[in-house]
């Protein structure tokens, strides 16, 4: 679902890009403007990062995104018609996103290629061009360099209070994205008992926060049950896994949020104490009690003993909920943080097992401090990219405690 330049001009809400869209906009005469560029013809693909392509791109971003619709006829900036632009095939649409990416700087990432055909066999392709916070993006010719922006139905270049406005306001915003980010931490990691046994925290917030709608009771729990079987796809079974110690299926409300409680309250059962929220903005948290974890029948690991498997798997059903949660709310780029809060006297340890599955701890490095690790995802690349965004994110959290391979998330699996 999304909400277009095509969808403003007809005024209806948000909803797939059709054909039937795409027509109703070219009979109503619909005109150009910031947001909406008619073209009737693709750029040639040989050679494409050379075209006035990527200037048209980057001029929508920088201008708060906007549609670029190929195989329609314009006059004085109004639609007049719908023309063949002919073939176009996967090769040609990883055309574009190429040149959007390494004929820009800073790339332009996210761009929706919609291909459409009317009744008679007139074909069309319309760029949704996102919204960015990376601003002023801009184009290399040779040895000058340029940022286009959108002025009504005209790109223009930007001068330099532009440009200096523009690097302003992306300087601003990665502060509030880090401010965002300190909020959701020190909420998700309140009232822990982190002097007792580690929790691992972790939160997660949209570079583009979704406005203006809230999720349904019912959204969120398919949210949530949808993760559960992504995360035993990064990590498999075998571990703890925080999603099987929070109520999935009932959601609670909170403020702008709903909330997965913990449902690990029995005796035998509280060394797994797990909570999990998914805000209405589309950030998600999760805290999760790490340390303490059961080593037997009748016996635990001490507080601020974490084994590297209950770090793997958390964030495995962290990064799971990011990438459920982006797709039903539209998100893409997030900021990320994944910390271990231990506030006792004893310092941090972190071990993994042998070769033969007991415990190991003799390449441990004790921490008297886990500093969190801090990463930008894109949660809507593809499935395999994002699968290295996890394998990665996991393998930093557990190197700073001198371990250096995961046990539960495999690469080979994926490949």
């Amino acid at each position: 679902m999304s909400f277009t330049a095509l969808h403003r001009v007809l005024g209806v809400g948000p909803s797939p890009v059709t054909d039937e869209l795409l027509s109703a906009a070219v009979t109503l005469g619909a005109t150009e403007s910031d947001d909406l560029d008619w073209k009737s013809e693709l750029p040639p693909q040989k050679g494409l990062p050379q075209t006035d392509f990527p200037k048209d791109v980057a001029a929508m971003a920088n201008s708060g995104g906007g549609v670029i619709v190929f195989g329609v006829t314009e006059s004085q900036k109004a639609a007049t018609a719908r023309v063949d632009v002919g073939n176009f095939d996967e090769g040609y649409e990883r055309t574009l996103r190429s040149a959007a990416i390494t004929a820009i700087t800073p790339p332009v990432f996210g761009l929706n290629v919609v291909r459409l055909c009317s009744p008679d066999d007139k074909h069309a392709v319309v760029v949704e061009v996102p919204a960015s916070v990376d601003g002023p993006h801009l184009i290399y010719k040779g040895d000058y360099f340029g940022a286009p922006v959108r002025n009504d139905a005209d790109t223009v270049w930007m001068k330099e209070r532009q440009i200096e406005a523009m690097y302003r306001a992306r300087f601003d915003e990665r502060r509030h994205a880090t401010e965002a980010l300190d909020k959701l931490y020190v909420e998700a990691a309140g009232g822990r008992d982190a002097g007792t046994r580690a929790w691992l925290i972790a939160v997660a917030h949209p570079r583009l926060p979704r406005v203006g709608g809230r999720l349904k009771r019912d959204e969120a729990r398919e949210i949530l049950t949808k993760t559960e079987s992504l995360a035993l796809h990064y990590a498999g079974r075998g571990g703890i896994h925080p999603l099987e110690s929070v109520d999935r299926f009932n959601p609670r409300p909170g403020l702008r949020r709903w909330q997965a409680v913990n449902t690990a309250t029995s005796e035998g059962s509280s060394w797994k104490e797990s909570w999990m929220s998914i805000h209405h903005d589309g950030s998600v948290t999760l805290a999760s009690a790490v340390g303490g974890h059961r080593m037997s029948s009748d016996g635990y690991f001490d507080g601020w003993h974490v084994q590297s498997a209950a770090i793997e798997c958390a964030v495995a059903d962290f990064m799971a909920l990011v990438r459920r949660t982006a797709e039903a709310t539209g998100g893409e780029e997030y900021d990320i943080r994944v910390g271990i809060d231990w506030t006792g006297e004893q310092q941090l340890m972190i071990s993994t097992v042998d070769n033969f599955g007991f415990h190991f701890d003799g390449s441990s490095v004790p921490l008297s401090r886990y500093t969190p690790v801090e990463a930008t995802v894109n949660a809507a690349e593809s499935d395999l990219d994002f699968y290295w965004r996890v394998h990665d994110l996991a393998e930093d959290c557990i190197n700073q405690g001198g371990i250096s391979n995961l046990q539960m998330i495999h690469p080979s699996d994926h490949d």
